[in-house]
């Protein structure tokens, strides 16, 4: 037996992750000098509106990894019940949150060795760990075995591409997250980076567009030029606060691929958004390579 993991910077809402069996680790963020917020935690709903409003009066939040003692506090009663955990997440290379993981486990298989931890990293975050983390919810619905699950993500994880642009690069700049972005005079300018996380799990800006639908024009290009049966699997648009450009970008995807495209709108969780920024949009497909 094993208990599905995955974390709020894969965007699922707490209902969906109930529904796919996964249990659900909150990454934390602050505002300004408040306390930290655990989302889902300290508050049922993510209020996107008014949180998306904050970074636009020039708040920049923080955001922190977790402690070995919470990722414990989070695996050690599944492994009390005698399961083993498969933990779906963001991309490791993006946060040093992981090496607590490491850490807590090292303790945790002292005290339970015949219990398994199984990863999963998605390479991603938000939209693209969204897409990945409700395949395979289904796959484990369906009654896939933990190796069945781990073949799979091992030749589909890179199969999922996702493409975004910024609308404020100073988020981003603050951040530091994403190579070969630079924010002088893009916002001045209207120019919006395209950017993509690559196979190591990276972001990295591609190109650039003139104006929100130049950019969203360059996304439906990258759809366009790498997908791969995008109507054998879902297509979500992320948005940050920005949900009428995602109306927009799911409409242009149905007129060019069928009204029948297998598409859902979600919105960017508030540990992400507190780098990319608000209006951020971007889509995430199955694709021939990312």
């Amino acid at each position: 037996m094993f208990q599905l993991f995955t974390d709020t910077d894969t965007d699922i809402l707490p209902e969906e992750a109930e529904a796919f069996g996964y249990k659900l680790i909150s990454m934390p963020y602050a505002i300004k000098d408040g306390d930290t917020v655990y989302p889902y935690e300290d508050f049922k709903i993510f209020d996107y509106g008014t949180f998306y409003n904050t970074l636009r009066d020039g708040t920049l939040p923080t955001t922190y990894g977790l402690s070995p003692v919470k990722y414990m506090e989070y695996f050690e009663p599944t492994l009390k019940e005698g399961k083993d955990i498969l933990y779906v997440h963001f991309s490791a290379a993006m946060s040093g949150t992981f090496d607590s993981m490491k850490l807590a486990w090292q303790e945790l298989s002292q005290k339970y060795p015949e219990r398994k931890l199984y990863t999963v990293d998605t390479k991603g975050i938000t939209i693209l760990s969204n897409n990945i983390v409700k395949e395979i919810g289904e796959m484990a619905l369906a009654g896939a075995s933990i190796d069945e699950i781990m073949l799979w993500a091992e030749k589909e994880v890179d199969k999922f591409a996702v493409y975004f642009y910024a609308d404020d690069l100073k988020f981003f700049a603050r951040s530091g997250r994403v190579s070969g972005l630079s924010a002088v005079f893009g916002g001045i300018l209207g120019i919006r980076p395209i950017i993509n996380i690559n196979s190591d799990g990276i972001m990295k800006s591609v190109t650039k567009a003139k104006g929100r639908h130049g950019a969203m024009n360059k996304l439906l290009e990258y759809v366009d030029n790498l997908q791969e049966d995008i109507k054998d699997h879902r297509v979500i648009i992320g948005h940050a606060d920005a949900y009428d450009l995602a109306a927009e970008m799911e409409e242009l995807l149905k007129e060019k691929y069928g009204n029948d495209l297998r598409t859902e709108i979600v919105v960017v969780n508030p540990t992400a958004g507190s780098h990319c920024g608000p209006d951020t949009v971007g889509v995430c497909f199955h694709a021939k390579q990312r």
